[in-house]
């Protein structure tokens, strides 16, 4: 099994870049076949997303717009439990469809202040698709139609996401293990 060091922590390979490619493209497929005819607004949430968002996009079928918020909940390996919103949304969500796209779904509770967030701004629905969810470790309850994988809950960087800030640029999604 192949180890990388990012920082202070060794990683394994717990999903291979070619099933991460596979999902992305069936979850595409998916959310195409879902809302054709709508022409959906996509709402990437930096940084950990921006790969995610960038692959599943090129698989939508259907017109589409994509924009960025950005917010913040960690610090290090775990939840701060704070959520801070940095860069704010220009569009106006008012009767679209909006699809949140995240790299990982933890405790839910970030997810959770961002669709109190955007239900404020009265979008006719709003969908959720992720990368990753840690079911075991939600606090809240949440819809999730579009998720690629369900993982234990361990602490992971590549393909978008990060160990303080190292370890996006991976293609391989990386579990921590021991040295």
């Amino acid at each position: 099994m192949e180890k990388v060091k990012v920082r202070d922590k060794y990683f394994a390979v717990s999903i291979p870049e070619a099933e991460i490619k596979r999902r992305v493209a069936e979850l595409a497929a998916q959310i195409s076949k879902d809302l054709q005819g709508r022409k959906p607004i996509f709402l990437s949430v930096l940084n950990g997303s921006f790969v995610f968002a960038a692959d599943l996009l090129r698989g939508i079928t259907t017109d589409c717009e994509i924009t960025f918020i950005r917010l913040a909940s960690y610090s290090g390996t775990s939840s701060t439990g704070e959520v801070q919103q940095i860069l704010g949304l220009n569009e106006s969500l008012e009767g679209r469809t909006v699809v949140i796209v995240e790299d990982i779904i933890d405790s839910g509770l970030t997810m959770e202040r961002l669709l109190e967030s955007i239900r404020s701004l009265h979008p006719a629905e709003v969908r959720i698709a992720a990368l990753l969810v840690k079911p075991d470790n939600l606090k809240t309850e949440l819809d999730i139609p579009y998720c690629c994988f369900r993982i234990p809950n361990d602490f992971i960087v590549g393909y978008g996401l990060d160990y303080d800030g190292e370890g996006r640029n991976l293609p391989d999604i990386y579990t921590v293990v021991a040295d």
